[in-house]
């Protein structure tokens, strides 16, 4: 009764994972999958220990910042990835980019150590807070230091030799801080507070 039981499991054991004369039942190429997996076409078993590298988590990886491709849109087309353009308000409008990755040392994985993994945001951040901006604006806003703080400094002058319009500016640049239309000049976005 054990004999049988114990031969049977082996059987069903050498059916998923092959036999000892080479079967490769659940293995498969560099080649079968996504080009440019590996270097010598070897053989990927997904029931082995070793990760494929392009599929580690960030917190395994280098990944340098997106390429500034300074809106040329035919280079990103050529290249495959690049950014056009940055930031925007809504999720819908950020552009997405793949960057170039590379394995830490020490991190055994299966594949290329270096390639270009996809889903980045196109996203500048400079150092401008909203917070930050809209205390500036409501406390120093005639002053025009919220003008200051996003570097539009010709605005931010005329403000400040007027007094903020003599009130008006003031009112009128909180209201337009807050309904997102005062944004930084370098059109960078607002660092978000975590």
């Amino acid at each position: 009764m054990m004999s049988s039981l114990a031969l049977a499991l082996l059987l069903f054991a050498g059916s998923l994972f092959g036999d000892s004369e080479g079967e490769t039942a659940g293995n498969a190429t560099c080649n079968d999958g996504e080009s440019g997996d590996c270097d010598n076409g070897e053989q990927y078993n997904p029931l082995s220990p070793l990760v494929l590298c392009k599929n580690l988590p960030l917190d395994f990886l280098n990944c340098s910042e997106p390429l500034d491709l300074g809106g040329n849109e035919t280079k990103r087309k050529e290249l495959g990835y690049g950014c056009t353009k940055y930031g925007g308000e809504r999720y819908e409008d950020v552009q997405k980019t793949g960057v170039m990755c590379d394995v830490l040392p020490g991190i055994e994985c299966f594949g290329k150590r270096t390639f270009i993994r996809e889903g980045f945001p196109c996203i500048k951040y400079n150092g401008h807070y909203f917070v930050t901006t809209l205390i500036y604006s409501v406390l120093l806003g005639f002053l025009g230091m919220d003008r200051f703080c996003l570097c539009h400094t010709g605005t931010a002058v005329g403000k400040l030799l007027t007094l903020g319009g003599v009130g008006i500016w003031w009112i009128v640049d909180i209201i337009l801080l807050v309904n997102g239309i005062l944004l930084p000049e370098d059109g960078s976005n607002w660092v978000p507070y975590y």
